[in-house]
C-alpha cells in the first residue's frame, strides 16, 4: 500500500475527471498549433517563392521569429502574473489573430508579411507560460507531469496534423488557408474570453518585492539544463530537413518527423510518472544520453538510421524537457506562469545558439563533404556538455540558504532528498 502512495495515481486517475475549462484548454492545445503549422512550417518557401525574398533576408526574418517566439516567453509569464492567466491568453491570441490577417493582407503588400509573421510569434511567446499555468492551476504536484504531458500530447498532435493539411494549398491557394487559420483562431480566442478567472495568490507571493524582475527567483540548475537541452536538440530541428531530404527525399522526411510526434503524443503521457519519479540526475543521464545516440547513429544518414535516430532524440527531449520544467516547478518561488516564461526564455537561448553555431559547422561539414560528422560532433558535446551542469549543482549546494531565502532553494529541494515541492 506504502508503494501505491509512492508511485502516485496512474495516467487515468490523474486525468480524469477533467473540467470542462480543462477539456476546451486541451482541445485549444490541438487547434492553436494545428492553424499555426498549417502556415509557418512553410514560410520559408512561401516568403521566398511566392513573395520574391531572396534567402538571405528570409534566414534572418525566421530566425528573429524563432527568438522572439521562445525567449519573448519570459515577458509572457511575468504579464500573466501582472493581469491573470485568462487575460494573458485572450491578449495572446488577439496578438497572434492579428498576425495571421497580417499575412492575408500581404498577399497584396508583401512587405507586411514580416511584421505579421513577428506578431504571430509574439502572441505565441505570450501564450504558451499562461496557458500552461492555467493547466496545472490548482493541481497538486503527484498529478502535474500527466497534465503537463497531455498539454504537450496535444500540441504535438496539432503540430503533426497541421503541415499535412496545408501542405497542397500553401502555394497554390494561400489566401483561402489564411483565410481560414485566421478564422479558427478567432473562434479559439472568443472560447478563451468564456473561460473562468483563475482566482488566488501563489504561496509566496507577498514575500516576493512589489516588482520582482523578470529573472527573479530562476531555477538555476533547471534554466541551464533546459537552455544546453534546447541548444544539442535544435542540432536535429534546424538541420535534419537538408540532410535528410539530400539523402532521402521531403515525403521521407514528413516521415520522421510523423514518427517523433506520435512518439511525443504517446508515449510521455505514459512515462509522466515514471519522469517525475525519476532522480533529477539520472534524468539528465538518461536524456542526454538517448540525444548523444540519436544524433551519432544519424551520422550513418540511411533512411534507417534517420527514423532510429530520430526516435532516440525524441525519446531523449521527452525525458528532458518535462523534467526540467518540473524540477524549475519545484525550486523557484515564483507562480508557475512566471517559471515557464523562465524556461521558454532558456529554450529560446538554446535554440538560438544552436542555429548560429550549428550553421557554421554545418557549413564546414558541407563544404569538406563530409556533413556526418556534424552529427558525430553535436553527439560528442552530448557527453561533454552536461557534466559541466555537475559542476553548477555542487556550485549551488554549497551555498548557504538564508531564512526566507527561496534562491537557495536548490539544496532544500534538491532531488537526492525527494523532498515534495509547492
Amino acid at each position: 500500500m506504502g508503494e501505491r502512495i509512492h508511485r502516485g495515481p496512474g495516467l487515468r486517475a490523474s486525468l480524469f475527471p477533467l473540467t470542462g475549462p480543462l477539456r476546451f484548454l486541451l482541445l485549444s492545445s490541438f487547434l492553436i498549433p494545428l492553424g499555426s503549422f498549417m502556415v509557418l512550417p512553410f514560410m520559408s518557401v512561401f516568403l521566398h517563392e511566392r513573395l520574391g525574398m531572396g534567402l538571405g533576408t528570409v534566414g534572418v526574418v525566421l530566425a528573429v521569429a524563432s527568438l522572439v517566439q521562445f525567449s519573448g516567453g519570459i515577458v509572457g509569464g511575468a504579464l500573466a502574473d501582472r493581469i491573470g492567466l485568462r487575460r494573458t491568453m485572450v491578449w495572446a491570441l488577439v496578438v497572434r489573430t492579428a498576425g495571421f490577417t497580417g499575412l492575408l493582407l500581404a498577399l497584396r503588400w508583401p512587405p507586411l508579411a514580416i511584421w505579421a509573421l513577428v506578431l504571430t510569434c509574439c502572441g505565441a511567446a505570450l501564450y504558451l507560460p499562461a496557458n500552461k499555468a492555467y493547466l496545472v492551476h490548482g493541481v497538486d504536484d503527484a498529478r502535474r507531469p500527466a497534465f503537463l504531458s497531455a498539454g504537450n500530447a496535444a500540441l504535438n498532435a496539432g503540430m503533426a496534423v497541421g503541415p499535412l493539411i496545408a501542405g497542397p494549398f500553401v502555394l497554390s491557394s494561400p489566401g483561402w488557408l489564411f483565410a481560414a487559420v485566421t478564422t479558427l483562431f478567432l473562434a479559439v480566442t472568443a472560447g478563451h474570453a468564456r473561460l473562468p478567472g483563475t482566482d488566488g495568490t501563489h504561496p509566496t507571493e507577498s514575500k516576493e518585492p512589489a516588482r520582482p524582475s523578470l529573472l527573479a527567483g530562476v531555477a538555476l540548475l533547471p534554466f541551464a539544463a533546459n537552455a544546453l537541452a534546447f541548444y544539442l536538440y535544435f542540432h536535429f530541428q534546424h538541420f535534419l530537413a537538408v540532410y535528410a531530404v539530400e539523402r532521402a527525399s521531403s515525403a521521407f522526411y514528413s516521415v520522421v518527423l510523423l514518427l517523433c510526434f506520435t512518439l511525443v503524443i504517446v508515449v510521455q503521457p505514459l512515462a509522466s510518472g515514471l519522469i517525475r519519479r525519476m532522480p533529477y540526475a539520472l534524468a539528465l543521464a538518461v536524456g542526454f544520453t538517448g540525444l548523444a545516440a540519436g544524433l551519432a547513429v544519424l551520422a550513418a544518414g540511411t533512411r534507417a538510421a534517420l527514423l532510429a535516430g530520430g526516435a532516440l532524440i525524441t525519446l531523449g527531449d521527452i525525458v528532458l524537457f518535462l523534467k526540467n520544467d518540473l524540477e524549475a516547478l519545484r525550486r523557484s518561488p515564483r507562480s508557475d506562469a512566471v517559471v515557464f516564461g523562465q524556461q521558454r526564455l532558456a529554450a529560446g537561448l538554446g535554440a538560438c545558439a544552436s542555429g548560429v553555431l550549428g550553421g557554421q559547422l554545418y557549413g564546414l561539414g558541407e563544404r569538406a563533404g563530409h556533413t556526418g560528422w556534424f552529427w558525430l560532433l553535436a553527439a560528442v558535446q552530448c557527453l561533454l556538455l552536461p557534466p559541466l551542469l555537475l559542476t553548477l549543482r555542487r556550485r549551488t549546494a554549497r551555498r548557504p540558504v538564508p531564512d526566507g531565502d527561496h534562491e537557495g532553494a536548490l539544496t532544500r529541494d534538491d532531488t537526492d532528498g525527494r523532498i515534495p515541492g509547492r
